[in-house]
């Protein structure tokens, strides 16, 4: 089996092995690969891995030998599913292998705009504590999460999960999920944006999510509210959040994600009040991409032993 890996280094800069892959096939690794260069690199490729180049219609359709797409990560929108599946292609996902990592993450973000770690840090290094007056101080309100009501916007893995860490510091936790089951904490979406002091998305990227945090669901959230999007960047109306967050009609965000990654310099959110951006690294722990790589060399073992595993297509 001819295996290509498109875009290797995000997955892999060097500190972890594809051995578990290698050992499968003739294995050929590129750090990146741009849309033009798909068809080019993969032409004689059975199987192709990628985490976030793009096979479309048209790619899959010129690749004759590929018979399976291992998706790098557990959200699979880089690759046209039903094309793949017209054509016969298997396509797989790494399901769960982040959970952990994109708690920690969530927390952190919801940590930094609570008790703005990174900022008094700042100054206490730029000289600050040593000349204060006092024995403490602080800037902004330093806010207490128990007590506070946190809404999670998608109640898979991750959101069960995020939900347990919030009831640990003592918050009172409602959910939405596509279905409720009588749960007395599932609640629709405007319900939970109206009431909730934090809301943290985990949902899928669809076409009935995109864009779902609009300047209507915004203007429905306390002013003192945060959102957390350690989701998909598209869920988010990226100008209806900047424009309240310098308005002041929510308190702060927390970004993981953005629409287009990496951002254009224009995107809003940039320079937007009070919002905090990491680049797309709550997956990214070692532990995590080992996972990742452990899961995906299964995934294709499974698939040539003809009984594919997490199948999406």
């Amino acid at each position: 089996m001819h295996i290509v890996i498109l875009d290797g280094l995000t997955t892999n800069p060097g500190d972890l092995s594809w051995d578990a892959v290698e050992r499968q096939g003739t294995l050929t690794v590129f750090d990146r690969t741009t849309s033009a260069d798909v068809v080019g690199r993969a032409a004689e490729a059975d199987a192709i891995l990628t985490n976030k180049t793009f096979l479309g219609a048209a790619e899959i359709a010129a690749l004759p030998s590929l018979t399976y797409i291992g998706v790098l990560a557990t959200g699979y929108n880089v690759v046209d599913v039903a094309a793949a599946r017209e054509r016969g292609v298997v396509v797989s996902n790494v399901p769960e292998y982040s959970t952990p990592n994109v708690v920690q993450a969530t927390f952190a973000l919801l940590l930094e705009l609570t008790n703005h770690v990174g900022h008094h840090n700042a100054t206490v290094h730029a000289g600050r504590w040593a000349s204060c007056p006092d024995f403490c101080y602080w800037d902004g309100d330093l806010v207490e999460l128990a007590g506070l009501t946190l809404g999670v916007v998608g109640y898979g893995r991750i959101g069960r999960a995020v939900a347990a860490v919030g009831r640990a510091f003592g918050m009172r936790v409602i959910h939405h999920r596509r279905q409720a089951g009588g749960d007395p904490e599932c609640v629709d979406l405007d319900t939970l944006f109206r009431e909730s002091d934090v809301v943290s998305l985990h949902c899928p990227l669809t076409a009935e999510t995109k864009g779902m945090v609009d300047a209507g669901r915004l203007a429905g959230m306390k002013s003192t509210a945060f959102l957390i999007n350690t989701a998909r960047g598209a869920l988010v109306n990226e100008a209806d959040l900047a424009a309240a967050l310098d308005a002041g009609r929510i308190a702060g965000a927390g970004i993981d994600v953005l629409s287009v990654e990496p951002p254009p310099a224009s995107n809003p959110l940039l320079t937007a009040e009070n919002c905090i951006i990491t680049p797309h690294i709550a997956w990214a722990t070692r532990n995590a991409r080992r996972r990742l790589i452990d899961v995906a060399a299964a995934n294709l073992a499974a698939f040539a032993a003809g009984h594919p595993h997490n199948v999406v297509s």
